[in-house]
């Protein structure tokens, strides 16, 4: 007789840059409302925020803390906004590209992403981290390992190209995850997820119809992301998972890398994820299959 798998409810976050701040405001929803994920799979920024509270614990106290390393990030200019010039410097091979993956790594290790922390140290909670391995053409996973570091998971996820070059670790060159999971549904699934929270950003939703190579590319890149992602939704209905998606969209074009002035999107974020979060409450009175699972998950 066949076992039913144990019920792994999984927040999935998604890539975006600045507009990660999206996912704090819905995260803090989806905390007072009771929600607690079994498993974060994240990419990017959304592994950023994943490891961060995989770490420090989805609580107030850790939302608290995952605010402030917001507050500096708002100071520290991660992401320069002279993306297009670092672009042509590596396009070009040139020397004198800061080495701001240096820059992200104190900053990760002054919030508690420690270099000895490995992933079998988590308590209570699993964590999967999706970077992308430019030698072998493929999503690299991190967390299937205990051993494996979480600071080098992170790092390698969040090596956003043009700011970060690809990292190389262990015969591999490693960059940021979005290029192959960006809304990474699929290592989800693969690592046992029966029911799934997603925390979509739509960074390039607002890109304009001007013509000219700019504005060519962002389509062009809108297109292949899109298309990624329909297939990882589609994989997960195939697999009978639900995924309950909170699309996380600002009314207008957003910078990526503006970290500085991305703090009062965190309200939008949040007010998104409200509304969201009702609406599934009104769902489960509707559909008796779907009330057991909101009442299982939902732990007060």
């Amino acid at each position: 007789m066949s076992l039913l798998p144990k019920p792994k409810l999984t927040f999935v976050l998604s890539g975006g840059g600045a507009l990660g701040i999206l996912q704090v405001g819905a995260l803090q929803a989806l905390l007072e409302a009771g929600f607690r994920p079994d498993m974060w799979v994240g990419t990017s920024i959304g592994a950023v925020n994943a490891a961060f509270l995989a770490i420090h614990g989805f609580t107030p106290q850790g939302m608290e803390k995952l605010n402030a390393a917001w507050d500096d990030a708002a100071r520290a200019d991660m992401l320069p906004s002279s993306y297009l010039w670092l672009t042509a410097r590596v396009l070009f091979n040139r020397a004198g590209i800061k080495p701001y993956h240096h820059r992200m790594r104190e900053f990760y290790e002054a919030h508690g992403i420690h270099p000895d922390l490995r992933f079998g140290d988590l308590d209570n909670t699993e964590l999967r981290l999706v970077a992308t391995d430019l030698t072998n053409f493929r999503p690299m996973v991190y967390g299937g390992d205990p051993h494996h570091s979480v600071l080098e998971g992170v790092l390698a996820s969040s090596a956003i190209p043009p700011w970060v070059r690809p990292l190389e670790i262990d015969g591999k060159m490693l960059s940021d995850g979005g290029a192959v999971s960006n809304v990474p549904i699929e290592p989800a699934l693969n690592h046992g997820a029966t029911e799934i929270v997603s925390l979509q950003l739509e960074a390039f939703r607002h890109w304009s119809n001007e013509t000219g190579f700019g504005p060519f590319f962002n389509r062009l890149v809108q297109t292949v992301l899109t298309r990624e992602i329909d297939l990882e939704y589609e994989l997960a209905k195939a697999k009978n998972v639900p995924v309950h998606r909170i699309d996380l969209v600002t009314d207008e074009s957003y910078p990526i890398w503006d970290f500085a002035n991305a703090l009062p999107l965190k309200e939008v974020g949040y007010r998104i994820a409200k509304r969201e979060i009702g609406n599934w409450q009104a769902a489960s009175g509707e559909k008796s299959w779907f009330a057991p699972l909101l009442k299982f998950f939902r732990r007060e």
